[in-house]
């Protein structure tokens, strides 16, 4: 099985620093499946194109009980498709080969690997179960150009039809991580079948490689049953975790598994989290917010319904983050009295800027953890030290209650971008030593329902600007 990905960025080769892969050289892997090759059938400063050979040994599959249904079908398991058509394996291959690139991760060119780049994937043998049109209804909203070309099950006899593969080529202006994350969780869901058995692990594997794009996707729930072999109770799991990472309204995310009777609607934590950090900034009375990591605009949109608030500023250092907000906002739509009270700004969360300042609240609502630790006392200094507001927000996972999410992985964090996630007693001392060190008082919350012996499942700090003593200058 084949895939190859192209790219006109110049300098093209380039290509080679992202994905840890040296244009000048072939290179081997053994995966579970058999051997994967690494090569470059062209490398120019105008074009550059990786292309990734996995051969499959299908009698070692069967002798070492690794595919699916070893009891099955015992001839299908000599002869059959899986050394040349894209599957689940092709996808293990690209997650044990280009795993740094999956991550988004580049220490020679960091700024690349956060750009969008013009791309173009091929795969030339994909099974494609209900035709070509499904590859263009899961990828296409994803932003890229899809050309499904049926593949016919004999040229020499048209008269045969097609068969159930496609030759797929994806074009489009696209990060690098995201397009093998895409690749990944998607290639199997066209075929609609996996290699090996589907347990709780695959909601954390499809949670992982989902961030930022199967929340919102039009066909969650037709890749969510399908990359999770139509299994209900995880299908159900995914449901859930979609709508806490994403800060998704569960009741757009829980169609995935159609209701058998009644039962009583329980609120996400994403949206728990949200009631709680709007109910600080009510109790503060701040009028103008700055939502620092704004992410997708969740918290904005329900900013902007309280007619208390003035100004609501939405910063992140994500461009496409910031897209996606004002599409959600329908800001070209807004009225003009509602569209004057908000803004989306670009800037980075650890570097001085003046547009910062002046706000009655800041929140950092689930952005902490997303910085690697030696960031944090920038962010303090650019928040704490420079912005100042009267009130600052900040909420972060609990560490201590991950053993309790079904489908998680002991060791695991909750999101694939976390850099750490703290106990009680971490972030009581972080906060407590930024609230000293910048003359700020701080309380702590809940957020969620408190488990005994693990706490709650996020975690609040409240900062408040201590009020000069009488007789201070």
């Amino acid at each position: 099985m084949l895939l190859t990905i192209s790219t006109t960025q110049e300098p093209a080769t380039e290509l080679g620093f992202l994905l840890h892969k040296h244009p000048g050289k072939v290179q081997e892997f053994d995966v579970a499946v058999g051997r994967a090759h690494v090569f470059y059938p062209e490398a120019s400063q105008g074009r550059c194109t990786v292309a990734l050979l996995v051969e499959v040994d299908p009698v070692g599959l069967v002798r070492g009980r690794r595919g699916v249904g070893a009891e099955g079908f015992s001839l299908a398991q000599y002869v059959n498709d899986r050394p040349y058509a894209a599957s689940s394996m092709l996808s293990v291959a690209i997650a044990r080969v280009f795993k740094s690139a999956m991550a988004g991760r580049c220490d020679a060119r960091p700024e690349l690997a956060r750009r969008a780049l013009p791309l173009e994937i091929t795969v030339p043998a994909l099974p494609c179960a209900g035709g070509a049109e499904v590859a263009e209804r899961v990828f296409g909203p994803l932003g890229w150009e899809v050309t499904a070309a049926p593949v016919a099950l004999d040229p020499l006899v048209p008269q045969w039809g097609d068969s159930r593969y496609v030759d797929l080529t994806l074009r489009g202006q696209v990060r690098l991580a995201d397009a093998l994350n895409h690749l990944y969780v998607l290639l199997p869901v066209l075929d609609n079948a996996k290699h090996y058995w589907v347990s709780i692990g695959e909601v954390d594997k499809l949670i992982r490689a989902g961030d930022g794009w199967l929340g919102t996707h039009p066909e969650r729930e037709l890749i969510t049953r399908r990359y999770l072999a139509h299994r209900r109770e995880l299908v159900a799991t995914a449901v859930g975790r979609l709508a806490e990472v994403d800060d998704t309204a569960p009741e757009e995310l829980d169609n995935a598994v159609p209701p058998e009777d009644e039962a009583p609607v329980r609120t996400s934590l994403a949206a728990q989290r949200l009631a709680a950090v709007v109910d600080v900034l009510r109790e503060a009375g701040a009028a103008r917010v700055v939502d620092l990591g704004c992410g997708e605009g969740a918290l904005i949109r329900v900013l902007l319904d309280d007619p208390a608030m003035r100004e609501v500023l939405g910063v992140d250092v994500s461009h496409r983050a910031l897209q996606i907000a004002a599409r959600r906002l329908r800001l070209e739509r807004m009225g003009d009295r509602r569209r004057e009270r908000v803004h989306l700004l670009q800037s980075s969360l650890t570097y001085r800027d003046d547009r910062l300042a002046g706000f009655d609240a800041a929140v950092l609502m689930e952005v902490i953890e997303h910085l690697d630790p030696p960031r944090l006392p920038a962010l303090e200094h650019v928040v704490f030290g420079l912005a100042r507001p009267s009130t600052v927000v900040v909420t972060t996972p609990n560490v201590e209650y991950n053993s309790r999410f079904a489908g998680l992985e002991p060791g695991r964090m909750r999101h694939r971008d976390h850099r750490f996630e703290w106990s009680r007693a971490q972030f009581r001392a972080w906060a407590d030593r930024v609230a000293d060190g910048h003359g700020y008082r701080v309380r702590y919350r809940p957020v969620g329902a408190e488990d005994p012996e693990a706490g709650p499942p996020t975690q609040m700090a409240v900062f408040s600007l201590a009020a000069p003593e009488e007789g201070t200058p």
